[in-house]
């Protein structure tokens, strides 16, 4: 009963959180910035302030699709963002940018994240497979093998977590130290950044009442078998 009260709870987080993303984005997005400053221009005024240089930005298709791809070092910006001059792209932008940085100075929990994701992968594909075939076999091993790979995808949220947090740190740090938002416009930046940290929180609560749901059936199966 407490599983279901709490996973009804963290699905509300999660709805509420995908809300206000949307709706920050959407109200910030109509409101220009006074110095007309893009997404493009915020992006690249956060790498000069950091002392980072051979980032591209460029383009990309699709809505709220921003992200910085360390495998060719460009952060990619979408229409929305790239060329807008509005309050929430320049926040947009400069999160982005953060994360460029963050690879560039070598923040240890973004290389963690890297270097977990290949092996996170696997758990995040085969995990409920064999979680399904221990239920399905009344097998304790092949379950718990199915739970120690679940885990890998709850420790990829807890270690993403910091790594959103601290590049959107870096952003509304930037974005106040170099003056790229008058103080009115900042709170506007800082609003569409803390909705969607909350996206990362209710995904990693989401995880882990699941990795907590499947460890207490897999020590329900030993019991049983004693």
């Amino acid at each position: 009963m407490l599983f279901w009260i709490l996973l009804i709870a963290i699905l509300i987080l999660s709805v509420w959180a995908q809300y206000q993303v949307s709706h920050q984005f959407h109200k910030y997005s109509q409101v220009q910035n006074r110095r007309f400053l893009t997404g493009a221009e915020a992006a690249s005024a956060v790498l000069r302030a950091h002392g980072v240089s051979g980032v591209g930005i460029a383009r990309c298709s699709g809505h709220l699709t921003d992200h910085y791809d360390p495998r060719d070092n460009t952060i990619y910006l979408s229409q929305s963002v790239y060329d807008s001059s509005t309050i929430a792209a320049v926040g947009v932008a400069c999160h982005e940018a953060g994360h460029a940085c963050q690879y560039a100075e070598g923040y240890f929990p973004i290389r963690v994240r890297s270097a977990i994701i290949p092996v996170c992968q696997f758990g995040s594909t085969f995990s409920y497979i064999l979680i399904l075939i221990g239920l399905f076999l009344y097998s304790q091993a092949w379950f718990g093998v199915g739970v120690v790979l679940f885990s890998l995808t709850t420790l990829f949220q807890l270690v993403t977590l910091p790594v959103e947090f601290n590049a959107s740190g870096r952003a509304l740090a930037t974005i106040e130290g170099e003056g790229l938002l008058y103080e009115d416009e900042y709170y506007g930046a800082r609003k569409v950044l803390s909705a969607a940290a909350l996206t990362y929180v209710a995904a990693l609560l989401t995880s882990l009442l699941y990795l907590a749901r499947y460890v207490m059936v897999f020590l329900s199966m030993g019991r049983r078998d004693e």
